[in-house]
């Protein structure tokens, strides 16, 4: 009884190390790659979405100093 006991025991070593090394730790690589590249993702987003403001700013004060140059007047008949 005791060389099965120790096969039985071999066999549940044998699977615990393939469900470690097989499974488990590239699971847990993939997640930590995914989780660097959504936060790269989303400093780009961040970027962009700044530039965009920046960009709308300028743009909105050009037009508040062209507003402030026209000059309104009344047609004549």
């Amino acid at each position: 009884m005791s060389i099965l006991k120790i096969l039985f025991e071999l066999f549940l070593i044998y699977l615990a190390y393939k469900l470690i090394f097989e499974f488990i730790i590239p699971v847990y690589k993939t997640t930590k790659k995914m989780k660097q590249k959504m936060g790269e993702m989303q400093e780009k987003m961040e970027q962009q979405r700044q530039a965009q403001q920046h960009t709308t700013t300028s743009n909105t004060g050009e037009k508040a100093n062209i507003g402030s140059d026209y000059i309104d007047y009344e047609e004549v008949k």
